[in-house]
């Protein structure tokens, strides 16, 4: 990995649709072992020329070649091609794009060439120059512009897709084009645009073969609250942002869709209460601006308040709903018929940092409106508390009652707090308590806590209600159906660490397979785009949908 660029500015660019990464030059496999934690199944390769750089990333690669990055002929076996290429650095070499064009003709028939690259125009080089200073960029080739660099991919049969900058500096690259003001308009150039070129140290390029029609994705989302908001709309822009298709976006206003200019557009809206003039208006409003609208929704509608003041025109007066489970869909198609079904998925596997001590165990509660479902069950917590001593810890995220119920020293509270203090207090715990009760609402709820638990390797010990869906009884958690069954469940984690360790790895393991965001990436782009071909379909639907609505 380039020393001038951090992990998270090439992370984000790499497609979670990968199958293939061939990172030429990786350096230690740092960039490689974060991409692999959010896409497990991905063949990762490397070349690096470095010995010992090599050795410590063929720990995180599952192939590395310890050859010059030059080499024309690949040394992988390759039959279905590369899905990405990732170079750093290239400007530092003589001639690279003779074997890049021998790498890309590896390329799979969607794959693409990252490049990392300075900006030449940086302001801060610029002023470096001017006061007469040495330039920190080594070679400075003609090619090194953004003009340069999209004529040398034309060159080897390949397309710019985009063109990221790395940690612009705004303000500064504004106060530096002010400056130099007077010398930039004798010159003709605008200081505006100077500004906007002079801001980033270095860009990323993206290119592929063929260039694929761009799609907008755009949506709101509630004030985080207990991982809802990132997990269903966060990560998941996050994740759809990857694709060199996709432009994905949190936003606080609309961008208005140019005339005809046949961008398909979507607006996801987490949890709208839309409601009367106001909820027509924003429906409107959405239509005005060219987006196809989708309602994200994954609790039980029923059992919200604005549900009896007209609230269901978030689903009917939308084009399409998406939610997180096959019961939330069944709850939701009396609204809509248009329903996509996306399980809440992991972003990122976290670090292992539990079972580092044999003599303790930790229990972890974290969950929002958990009361009736805890509450039958503290006796028997408190019991088997008292008898394991100090053996068995507590971490507490947001529930205050349940913390002060239990009858023990042994407990840590920590308020409601954002996500990853969350997953960070999880990670540092080897039981998850996951207890709900048998009710309508349950029942349409997500396996969410399951999935979390198990990326961060920390034993389930859940009831049937809904987690009896997805636990493997026995090898990936342990299920309770009543107090009894609980209190034996609890007991045999106590007694057998051995036996949490290995639930918790078999869960991690599920999650790794199962489980990723990565693998619902191309499905979520391949539905909108399947929306937008259809729209004027769904738009009649929509409007005889809110018609007979507002004739009842």
């Amino acid at each position: 990995m380039p020393p001038f660029i951090s992990v998270p500015d090439l992370l984000a660019r790499i497609p979670l649709t990968a199958r293939s990464v061939l990172y030429v030059g990786c350096g230690n496999g740092e960039l490689a072992a974060a991409y692999r934690a959010m896409n497990p199944k991905a063949r990762l390769l490397g070349i690096e020329p470095d010995p010992v750089a090599a050795a410590a990333a063929a720990g995180h690669l599952d192939q590395v070649a310890n050859v010059d990055i030059a080499v024309d002929t690949l040394p992988f076996d390759l039959p279905d091609g590369i899905d990405c290429i990732v170079y750093g650095a290239i400007h530092e070499l003589a001639d690279p794009w003779t074997f890049v064009r021998r790498h890309a003709e590896q390329l799979s028939p969607d794959g693409i060439v990252l490049l990392v690259l300075p900006n030449i125009e940086y302001w801060r080089r610029t002023e470096r120059f001017l006061r007469g200073l040495a330039d920190e960029t080594g070679r400075q080739h003609p090619w090194l512009t953004q003009a340069g660099m999209t004529e040398q991919f034309a060159r080897i049969g390949l397309s710019v897709c985009d063109i990221t900058a790395v940690e612009p500096d705004l303000e500064a690259a504004q106060w530096f084009s002010n400056a130099l003001s007077p010398g930039l308009s004798a010159l003709g150039i605008d200081t505006k645009d100077f500004a906007r070129r002079c801001a980033a140290s270095h860009w990323v390029y993206r290119a592929a073969k063929d260039s694929i029609q761009r799609i907008i994705v755009a949506g709101n989302m509630l004030k985080p609250v207990g991982g809802v908001s990132h997990v269903r709309v966060m990560h998941p822009f996050q994740a759809l942002e990857t694709a060199t298709a996709v432009t994905a976006a949190v936003v606080s206003s609309l961008e208005i869709k140019p005339p005809d200019d046949g961008i398909p557009r979507i607006f996801v809206m987490h949890r709208p209460s839309l409601v009367g003039p106001a909820g027509l208006s924003t429906l409107q409003k959405l239509s005005d601006a060219g987006y196809l609208a989708i309602t994200e929704f994954d609790d039980h509608p029923d059992h919200f308040p604005m549900m009896k003041v007209g609230g269901d025109i978030s689903f009917l007066g939308v084009h399409a709903v998406q939610t997180s489970t096959v019961a939330m869909a069944e709850a939701l198609r009396k609204y809509n018929p248009e329903i996509a079904i996306f399980p809440n998925a992991i972003a990122s596997l976290p670090e292992i940092r539990n079972f580092a001590d044999p003599a303790s165990l930790t229990f972890f509660f974290g969950a929002l409106n958990r009361e009736a479902d805890w509450q039958p069950l503290m006796p028997i917590i408190n019991n088997i508390a008292n008898m394991a001593g100090s053996r068995l810890k507590f971490q507490v995220v947001h529930d205050q009652g349940f913390f002060d119920a239990l009858e023990t020293n042994q407990k840590t509270f920590t308020p409601i707090c954002d996500y990853e203090t969350y997953s960070r207090i999880l990670g540092g715990c080897e039981i998850s308590f996951m207890p709900l009760g048998d009710t309508p609402f349950n029942r349409a709820k997500s396996d969410l806590k399951f999935i979390e638990a198990g990326a961060s390797r920390a034993a389930a010990l859940a009831s049937t209600v809904v987690y009896g869906d997805s636990i493997d009884d026995g090898r990936t958690g342990l299920l309770f159906r009543d107090p009894m069954e609980f209190h034996s469940r609890l007991l045999r984690l106590i007694a057998m660490p051995e036996l949490a360790r290995s639930l918790a790895d078999a869960a991690r393991q599920y999650v790794a397979e199962e489980r990723m965001l990565a693998y619902q990436v191309a499905t979520r782009i391949g539905w909108y785009r399947s929306l937008w071909n259809r729209r004027d379909e769904l738009e009649q639907a929509r409007l005889l949908r809110l018609q007979r609505r507002l004739a009842a």
